[in-house]
């Protein structure tokens, strides 16, 4: 049920009988009308734009198509007032019986209230996380993580097909210096001091990956060229480095469906028919490029190079795919690697990169373009970075000092559930301050307390009433203004929920939460001044289950909004 949607669709029908009785032209394309809640409240419940966005093709004067709608809306026994406003805006209030039928479709539809069919099944792939499988992740790896998973399961409730999947970048340079760092720990097992050289990796998590390595081939590897070993190791190390974080990304609730190798792009012909898709669509030429803008490096010069044709799909320039020397750049794999996706038959992809990558958006959108001739759109989320405090002072990282915090330093820290909604606090190309203090504070400035006590209080409200054996109803009484205005935010869940997942903006619904929590905590706070107002009426059990009512729907709603922000709906506060 959307009641947004509901109500367009009373206009749309009566636009169309306004055609049929000569009112309007006929043929007009309705798709422009919408239905929304007003800027200003105090306007109403709900306002339509029909008369502003169809004056001018019915060559009318705004005013008097909404004048002719408002009559024909007000004869609708869901609609108790139209007001034509301003040129010919037109603001609904509803009858109080479409509020209360909110909750009756709330508490009937339970967890599927605000599920939708938008998605029809597209198959959406999000790739999100995908970090150099070199350490532990980070706390900047976090906000990626919870975004991508949020956005994953919000897209999912909307009715996509949603695929959730990590590249692992195992074909890179990275690798080759985390395989030399794990060999120094492996020499540290084996007795000997590590020679930790400038650019290797100096972290201590790399120490059990030494001793696993002395336990699997004894001292075998010790004073060997590193020809003989760099393969061995290497595979051992991110095998290792990947169950890690498998691992950590489980502290988290994420699982992925997919982990995907870099690795297994090379040597396998998956790149050259990437390039040669690309060739055959005359997008591959040989060029030398423009100097870089801006201060000149010193070690450039002009060359000529294999390039791909970005700028024919939006890229600003060309973009480099192979080396003067023969060897791919970074930028083929990722090619080969979008090109899999769009084999695999995905109708949308998703990429959720870190702030950093913001240079990478518009090749890496210009190459899925060409690949699937346009077919397939790619958005490419980036993540703003995370600022951390605790104690008033700001908690340092550096991947490579070693001395970074890691996901799952902040996870066993202030647990999942918190980790997850505060990233969710702000849009994701936002930065976010992530304080530790705050986020154990049991007030109305922290959200996840906020919308956790919120349910909790609900929960506190069916214990007592179980205890005191009241039935519960299934028609609730709505009588105060406030309990009004807790029915109206519960009908903006499948709306917002719709919006979000097109927007791609999980953030959108912590907001929701946030703001339905508040709603209610008002209303029980109205009720410590006025008892006719309590979820639980003394003395008349028939009132409390019709009160309680509307308590329950909150929880409803509440729960699948935490559901998709992967946070567990709190039962009680401690």
């Amino acid at each position: 049920m959307n009641l947004f949607s509901d109500i367009r669709a009373l206009v749309v029908d009566q636009l169309s009988a306004m055609a049929d009785a000569g009112d309007l032209p006929a043929g007009l394309d309705m798709g422009a009308v919408a239905v929304e809640p007003p800027r200003d409240a105090a306007h109403g419940d709900m306002a339509t734009n029909a008369a502003m966005v169809l004056a001018k093709p019915a060559g009318l004067k705004p005013r008097d198509i909404a004048e002719t709608l408002a009559g024909r809306l007000a004869a609708d026994d869901r609609i108790d007032t139209v007001e034509v406003a301003g040129p010919g805006f037109l603001n609904l209030r509803l009858a109080d019986h479409v509020w209360a039928g909110v909750v009756v479709r709330v508490l009937d539809e339970g967890g599927d209230f605000g599920r939708s069919e938008m998605g029809a099944g597209e198959r959406v792939n999000v790739e999100y996380v995908s970090a150099n499988p070199t350490g532990p992740l980070h706390v900047g790896h976090t906000r990626g993580a919870v975004f991508g998973d949020a956005l994953a399961a919000l897209l999912d409730y909307a009715g996509y097909d949603v695929t959730r999947e990590y590249y692992i970048n195992d074909g890179g340079a990275q690798v080759d210096v985390l395989a030399r760092s794990a060999y120094e720990r492996y020499r540290e097992a084996c007795g000997h001091a590590p020679e930790i050289a400038e650019g290797l990796y100096p972290g201590d998590y790399l120490v059990p990956v030494g001793e696993d390595l002395k336990a699997h081939y004894g001292e075998s590897l010790l004073d060997r060229p590193e020809e003989d070993w760099l393969d061995e190791v290497r595979g051992f190390a991110t095998d290792a480095m990947m169950a890690m974080i498998r691992e950590d990304l489980a502290s988290l609730g994420v699982r992925m469906d997919v982990f995907f190798s870099e690795k297994s792009l090379y040597g396998t012909g998956r790149i050259e028919a990437a390039i040669a898709d690309l060739d055959a669509k005359g997008l591959i030429y040989r060029g030398t490029l423009e100097p870089p803008k801006g201060k000149m490096p010193e070690d450039w010069e002009p060359r000529e190079q294999t390039l791909f044709r970005s700028t024919a799909h939006g890229d600003d320039v060309d973009r480099p795919i192979m080396k003067s020397d023969g060897d791919w750049t970074y930028f083929a794999p990722d090619i080969a690697y979008h090109y899999d996706k769009i084999s695999r038959g995905f109708d949308q992809l998703i990429d959720v990169f870190g702030a950093d990558h913001g240079g990478y958006v518009k090749r890496m959108k210009a190459a899925v373009s060409a690949l699937s001739d346009g077919r397939v759109p790619l958005d490419i989320k980036l993540t703003q970075l995370v600022r951390l405090y605790k104690d008033g002072e700001p908690f340092k990282m550096s991947k490579r000092a070693g001395n970074f915090v890691t996901l799952r330093d902040v996870v066993d820290m202030v647990g999942p559930d918190v980790t997850r909604f505060v990233m969710l606090t702000r849009k994701n190309d936002a930065p976010l301050d992530f304080d530790f203090d705050k986020v154990r504070e049991q007030s109305k400035e922290n959200p996840v307390f906020y919308v956790q006590y919120a349910h909790a209080r609900v929960r506190s409200v069916l214990r007592k009433a179980g205890e005191a054996k009241i039935a519960l109803s299934e028609t609730p009484r709505l009588e105060d203004e406030a309990e009004f205005a807790v029915a109206r935010k519960l009908a903006e869940w499948p709306r917002l929920v719709e919006i979000a997942a097109r927007t791609h903006e999980p953030h959108r619904v912590a907001f929701y939460l946030y703001d339905l929590a508040s709603d209610l905590h008002a209303l029980w706070n109205k009720g410590n001044d006025k008892p006719e107002l309590r979820f639980l009426q003394e003395g008349d059990a028939a009132a409390s289950g019709q009160k309680i009512a509307l308590a329950r729907a909150v929880a409803v709603v509440i729960s699948s909004g935490l559901g998709i922000l992967g946070v567990t709906p709190a039962e009680e506060m401690r």
